[in-house]
């Protein structure tokens, strides 16, 4: 049984707020802790109105403050947002303070539109190419003998994945002998050659002897198809407003939304829920397998963008349920 996880964008749904969102995010942590979930990620988004979790490590903080056993970390860190340096004390803090529960994901794009990056008062015409520099500068900071130190950082053992929705990812992952854990949740089109690529090119490391892939899976479980069809017609929502231009909070559920639209939105979603189970524990629980014997997944990391909480946890909890339950 591989181990499922769980990616929490911290929604903010209409006719809420930030602060609620945390408490929704704490809330599914704990239960998800409960629940037997391996580990709570959190991703860098900026600008983004349904999106809450742009100031990452400080949400870390918040939700490892709030457990006791789950691993908590980024999934991820947009690194040419950020200096190297800055990342290693932050997350050496957080691992000194929550110790042996605390992962560090890494992903080269910004996190937001062109705008908003340039706000972040970053270089954008060069920061992707000096990604792969940059990991390595921000993995060496975790060691001792480092002219410029990490303190706290230096000396402690942070796990660094490198998070990817290209081919790009897979590569500098497999170079650096580091686990990989690809975007197939929003951007499946080259999940099964990024995989391949990575698994072929794997070179063994001091952090990692074998490769391992960890997938991102959206799942909208419910108690009947019908629930969980319509509980997911949130997410489908938000993702055309964002590839429009046009994001939103998460917006409430609506009843025959994939009727309403044109074939070209309805291909888009077809392809972003090619990665998804939705419906009932039956149902979810055969998607779940077949995607995990489609693609041998080491892990599966679990997004959820339900707008209702109460139905969130329901469907995290229905996961656990079918993922535990014997063969």
């Amino acid at each position: 049984m591989i181990p499922f996880s769980i990616l929490d964008l911290s929604p903010i749904a209409e006719g809420s707020d930030a602060a609620q969102s945390f408490r929704n995010t704490l809330d599914l942590a704990r239960h998800g802790e409960r629940w037997g979930y391996r580990r709570f990620w959190l991703a860098e988004h900026h600008g983004m109105p349904g999106i809450a979790s742009a100031a990452t490590a400080v949400l870390i903080g918040h939700v490892a403050a709030g457990t006791s056993t789950i691993r908590v970390g980024a999934g991820g860190i947009m690194l040419p947002n950020h200096s190297p340096l800055v990342i290693a004390e932050q997350f050496g803090t957080l691992e000194s303070l929550f110790p042996g529960r605390i992962d560090l994901g890494l992903g080269r794009a910004p996190g937001s539109d062109p705008v908003t990056a340039r706000a972040l008062r970053r270089n954008l015409a060069s920061d992707a190419d000096e990604f792969p520099q940059d990991v390595v500068e921000l993995m060496n900071y975790f060691s001792s003998a480092q002219p410029v130190r990490a303190v706290p950082g230096a000396g402690l053992d942070v796990p660094i994945w490198i998070l990817g929705s290209s081919l790009f990812g897979a590569q500098l992952a497999a170079a650096l002998g580091l686990p990989y854990a690809f975007a197939s949740h929003f951007a499946p089109a080259q999940m099964m050659q990024a995989i391949a690529l990575y698994r072929a090119g794997f070179r063994p490391s001091a952090r990692l002897e074998q490769p391992y892939v960890m997938l991102g899976f959206n799942v909208f479980a419910a108690d009947t198809d019908e629930e969980a069809q319509f509980r997911a017609t949130s997410m489908q929502q938000a993702f055309v407003n964002l590839r429009s231009g046009r994001p939103s909070r998460l917006p409430p559920p609506v009843g025959d939304y994939l009727r309403r639209i044109g074939p070209e939105v309805r291909a888009l979603l077809d392809q972003v829920l090619s990665c998804a189970a939705i419906g009932s524990p039956e149902t979810v629980a055969n998607q779940l397998q077949a995607f995990i014997d489609r693609t041998g997944a080491d892990e599966l990391m679990i997004t959820s963008q339900i707008f209702d909480h109460a139905a969130r946890l329901r469907s995290y909890q229905i996961t656990a349920e079918v993922h535990q339950a014997p063969a």
